[in-house]
C-alpha cells in the first residue's frame, strides 16, 4: 500500500534543515537564499571604492552587508562587497564554542606566511583585541590577485585558536578562478567582485545596504566545533601582509578612518559592537534530496 507523507512533516523538514543537502549555491551572490541580512556597514571605505564591475578583479575593498544562516550541517556566510585584487586580506574570526582568544596570541598556527601571528602579541603584551565577551575560536582568511599572467587567483586559509595557543592551520584551497567547492575540511568559497554600489570612499558615516555580491563561504559545523546554536562572527579588511587594518569592519565602526596597526587595535574601546550573530534558520532544500525523502514514504 502506498503511504502518504504526513503534511506536518514536510514543513518541519525544511524549517529545521533535516535535509542532507542544501540548495544554497556558494557562488559569491545572494539571490534570496538567506533569511535576511544580519549586519550592515555604517562606515565609508578608505581602502578604495571599486568601480570596475568585474566578477574577478576589483580596485577597492569594502564589506557592505553580511548574510548568514546555519543549516544542513553548515555555517553559510555571504559578505557583500569587494576584496581588492592586490592580495588584501578578508579576515574572519568565529566564536562558536567555549574558550578561545579575546586577545590574539602570538603563538598561533602559521598560516599565510605567519599572517595570523602578525596580528597577535609580539611579546610586548599587545595583540588585536575583540569586544568583551568575544573569544575567537576559529580563523579564516581570503585573498586574491593577479597570478602574474593576467589571470585572477584566490586562496583561503583556516586555523583553530585554542585558548592556550598553538592550534592547527590549514590551507583550504584556491587557484585560478573565483569559485572553489569542497576544499579542505569540506569548506567551499567563492568571490564575486562585481559590486559598484554600497558605501563610498572616505572615513565618514554611510550605509552599505542592498549589496548582494561579494565573498561567500560554506563551513561545515564539524570544522568549527559542532556548535548547537548561534555563533558570533567578526569580519574585516586588512593589508596584504596582515599589517594595516582598514575601516571596513562588520559590525561597523560608526564613521572612523583606517585603524592601522592591528596589534594596537582594541575593538572594545570603539563604540558599538564589532561583530554579528548568525543563527540556525531555514535553508532551502535541494530538490533532489526532497525527492529522496518523499520516496521513503511511498
Amino acid at each position: 500500500m502506498k503511504r502518504q507523507l504526513p503534511l506536518l512533516i514536510a514543513p518541519a523538514l525544511v524549517a529545521f534543515g533535516f535535509s542532507t543537502a542544501s540548495a544554497i549555491t556558494v557562488d559569491g551572490s545572494e539571490s534570496g537564499e538567506y533569511p535576511s541580512a544580519v549586519a550592515t556597514q555604517d562606515n565609508q571605505t578608505n581602502f578604495g571604492d571599486s568601480n570596475i564591475g568585474a566578477v574577478d578583479f576589483a580596485n577597492g575593498s569594502e564589506i557592505d552587508e553580511a548574510y548568514g544562516v546555519i543549516g544542513g550541517g553548515s555555517l553559510f556566510l555571504m559578505l557583500g562587497g569587494n576584496l581588492e585584487s592586490n592580495y588584501n586580506k578578508l579576515e574572519i574570526f568565529i566564536d562558536s564554542v567555549t574558550g578561545g582568544q579575546n586577545k590574539l596570541r602570538g603563538d598561533n598556527a602559521d598560516v599565510d606566511f605567519n599572517g595570523l601571528n602578525r596580528m597577535g602579541d609580539d611579546g610586548s603584551g599587545n595583540g588585536l583585541t575583540f569586544d568583551a565577551g568575544f573569544e575567537a575560536d576559529y580563523y579564516m582568511m581570503l585573498t586574491g590577485g593577479d597570478d602574474g599572467g593576467g589571470n585572477y587567483q584566490a586562496f583561503c586559509n583556516f586555523a583553530d585558536l585554542p585558548t592556550g595557543g598553538g592550534g592547527v592551520g590549514t590551507f583550504v584551497g584556491g587557484g585560478v578562478g573565483t569559485q572553489f567547492l569542497g576544499q579542505a575540511l569540506g569548506i567551499s568559497f567563492a568571490i564575486n567582485n562585481s559590486n559598484t554600489a554600497g558605501v563610498g570612499a572616505g572615513a565618514g558615516l554611510d550605509n552599505g545596504a542592498g549589496v548582494t555580491t561579494g565573498s561567500e563561504f560554506e563551513i561545515p559545523l564539524s570544522a568549527i566545533g559542532n556548535p548547537s546554536g548561534c555563533v558570533e562572527v567578526i569580519a574585516f579588511i586588512n593589508g596584504g601582509s596582515h599589517d594595516f587594518l582598514a575601516n571596513q569592519v562588520l559590525g561597523g565602526l560608526g564613521g572612523l578612518d583606517n585603524l592601522g596597526e592591528p596589534r594596537n587595535v582594541n575593538f572594545d574601546s570603539i563604540a558599538g559592537t564589532q561583530s554579528f550573530t548568525v543563527c540556525p534558520g531555514p535553508v532551502p532544500v535541494d530538490q533532489a534530496s526532497w525527492g529522496q525523502i518523499k520516496s521513503q514514504y511511498r
